[in-house]
C-alpha cells in the first residue's frame, strides 16, 4: 500500500472494500449452507486393504524457490498479491532472500506503474503539496515521492523487519467459518502475525515497520511536511490501509469462484 495523505484514493479504496465485503456476505452464507463434499466422506471410509484406515491426503504448500514458482493470485485479477497463502498446511518458512524476493515481485509488478501514476494524477489535480508545483515537472516529483513511498513501505514491512525479527510477512487466509468470523480473524492479523517457526507473536513487522517507512518518508518530501505530525499521519494511514488490504485478501477466493461460477 502507498503511503499517502488521504484523499481521494483512499475514498476509492474504501468503496472498493465496502463493495467487495457485501459481495462477500451473501457468498459466504450460500456456502454454510451447502452439504459437505462427498469426497471429504468417502475419505474417511476404512480402507479395504488389510482393514485399515487410509489417513486423509495433507495438502502441504511448497515454498518459493522450491519446486513451484511463486504464486500470484491476483487481488480483482490486477494487483499482485504475492504474499497470500491459501489452504497452507506444513507450509514451510521463507528463507530471508525469498522474503526479499516476493516483495520484490510485487513492488516492480508492471501494474505498480500505472497504479502509482494514477495516484500522482490524483494529487497534481488536488495539487497536494503545492511547491512541487504543476506541469509535467510537478507530476514527476509526485510520481517518483509516491513511488519511494511504496517501495519503502513495502520492503521495511513485507521483508527488513520480518527478517531481523524472524516473522513470516505472508498473509494466511483462514477460509473457515462465517463472514463475521473471517473478517474478524483478519482484522487480528494487524496484532498477531506468524513467525517463522510457525508460532505466534504480536506483528512487530507491521506497526514497526510501517512507522519506520513513515518516518523515511518525510525526510524527502517538501520541507513543510517534514513534521513529527506528517509522519505520524501516514503511519496511521498506512496502518488502516493494510487492515483493508486483509480483509479483501481474506474474501478474495470466494469472490473469485463466484466471479467465475466455479463451485
Amino acid at each position: 500500500m502507498i503511503m499517502r495523505k488521504p484523499g481521494a484514493w483512499i475514498f476509492a479504496l474504501n468503496s472498493v472494500a465496502f463493495g467487495t465485503l457485501l459481495f462477500a456476505f451473501p457468498l459466504l452464507a450460500q456456502q454454510n449452507a451447502q452439504p459437505a463434499d462427498s469426497t471429504s466422506q468417502d475419505q474417511s471410509k476404512p480402507s479395504e486393504n488389510n482393514g485399515e484406515k487410509n489417513d486423509p491426503p495433507i495438502r502441504e504448500q511448497k515454498a518459493p524457490n522450491q519446486g513451484q514458482s511463486p504464486q500470484n493470485d491476483r487481488l480483482f485479477f490486477v494487483l499482485p498479491n504475492y504474499l497470500t497463502v491459501e489452504n497452507a498446511h506444513n507450509i514451510p518458512p521463507l528463507t530471508t532472500g525469498q522474503k526479499f524476493k516476493l516483495v520484490a515481485l510485487g513492488t516492480f509488478d508492471p501494474i505498480e506503474y500505472p497504479y502509482v501514476g494514477v495516484l500522482a494524477g490524483i494529487d497534481q489535480a488536488e495539487n497536494s503539496d503545492p511547491s512541487y508545483g504543476q506541469g509535467f515537472k510537478g507530476y514527476a516529483k509526485r510520481y517518483g515521492a509516491a513511488f519511494a513511498d511504496t517501495t519503502v513501505e513495502n520492503f521495511m514491512v513485507g521483508a527488513v523487519i520480518p527478517s531481523v525479527l524472524h516473522e513470516d510477512p505472508r498473509y494466511f487466509q483462514s477460509g473457515k467459518g462465517g463472514f463475521w468470523h473471517r473478517a474478524g480473524y483478519a482484522a487480528t492479523r494487524m496484532i498477531i502475525t506468524r513467525t517463522d517457526s510457525g508460532k505466534h507473536q504480536f506483528n512487530y513487522a507491521e506497526w514497526a515497520g510501517s512507522a519506520a517507512a513513515a518516518a523515511i518518508s518525510v525526510t524527502y518530501h517538501p520541507t513543510q511536511d517534514r513534521t513529527a505530525a506528517n509522519a505520524a499521519n501516514i503511519w496511521v494511514t498506512q496502518l488502516w490501509g493494510d487492515a483493508l488490504s486483509y480483509e479483501i485478501k481474506e474474501f478474495w477466493p470466494d469472490i473469485k469462484r463466484k466471479l467465475l461460477h466455479k463451485n
